[in-house]
């Protein structure tokens, strides 16, 4: 009715007033009971807004004539299939949680679209040896245990996406199995006039950080090969750059500096660090341990070649 419309119009323009955020979301397979139930965990957090997709398009229309530069004309593409407004002043996260914990298993029904894929588990059925020529049908290997039917294999029965047919519900029906779980899918999310899907919320701050240090090496790698300092590879370049002229002064026996010290030090005499360490290794392990900064050194030299990334080659001179 027109007074019913008008009613309509005036609660859902109050609510895109005073929310800021609101859920688009998916009401496939979701009972009254259901809804109610979720309305009731979100009680003093969120309202949920159901209706006809012409009336929720016509009312934010009309909403952003009345209010011009108003940021939810987005909203009037979410309005296709059967969808609902769920909004909301809180956190997006907290709000996330209730929606999703709210589901409720089903049977998979003749027709249906399947949410998720359905796999069998092997075992016993309690189907009696007469109905064998049933699960033949669905070229399913079987065998009878004890005066029944037993599944030699987990089956999987029905892919995602795949239209359950009258034999795979009557299946599962025969099993006691109901596959799949209803409840509010959530398909975008509107945030002080921005519009995404809802799968954002999925980042965390560990993905967040994971990814950026990720992109952080990367840039250093990149910079360090086009040999373009950047903030990201300056600490590479300077530790190179040390390693680079710490190879090269131990070769000297006429120059020295503070942090090549201890180096020299360790090359010239191993066991008073190996003493210092407390190892309190025996007269055999000196052969060892004299063995070890030979190839310190060779390692050391070998890195030296990272003078070239500032200009310098194997002659020398290079471009400080």
């Amino acid at each position: 009715s027109g007074e019913g419309e008008s009613e309509y119009f005036t609660r859902m323009k109050e609510l895109l007033t005073t929310y800021t955020k609101l859920f688009v979301v998916s009401v496939d397979n979701v009972g009254s009971s259901q809804l109610q139930s979720t309305r009731r965990g979100l009680r003093g957090k969120a309202e949920i807004l159901m209706g006809k997709n012409t009336m929720m398009r016509k009312c934010i229309k009309e909403y952003v004539e009345e209010n011009p530069g108003t940021s939810v004309e987005g909203l009037v593409d979410c309005c296709r299939g059967n969808v609902g407004f769920v909004f909301t002043n809180g956190d997006l996260g907290e709000i996330r949680e209730v929606l999703e914990s709210n589901v409720r298993p089903a049977p998979a029904k003749v027709g249906s679209l399947a949410p998720s894929q359905v796999i069998v588990p092997k075992g016993p059925t309690g189907c009696d040896p007469g109905q064998t020529a049933f699960f033949q049908t669905l070229q399913i290997a079987t065998k009878i245990t004890r005066g029944q039917i037993e599944m030699v294999n987990d089956t999987p029965l029905i892919a995602e996406g795949e239209r359950v047919t009258a034999s795979q519900a009557a299946l599962l029906q025969k099993l006691g199995i109901e596959p799949f779980t209803y409840g509010l899918v959530l398909k975008s999310v509107y945030d002080n006039g921005s519009l995404f899907d809802a799968k954002v919320l999925d980042i965390t701050d560990d993905v967040l950080a994971a990814k950026f240090s990720q992109a952080l090496s990367m840039l250093a790698s990149l910079s360090l090969a086009l040999n373009i300092p950047t903030q990201a590879s300056v600490p590479h370049s300077i530790a190179n750059a040390f390693k680079a002229i710490l190879s090269i002064t131990i070769g000297l026996d006429n120059y020295s500096f503070d942090k090549a010290d201890v180096y020299r030090e360790y090359l010239a005499d191993p066991s008073k660090f190996a003493s210092a360490g407390g190892g309190g290794g025996g007269g055999d392990a000196g052969p060892a341990e004299e063995a070890a900064p030979e190839e310190e050194e060779e390692e050391e030299a070998d890195m030296g070649g990272g003078v070239d990334m500032f200009g310098g080659g194997d002659d020398g001179d290079g471009g400080y």
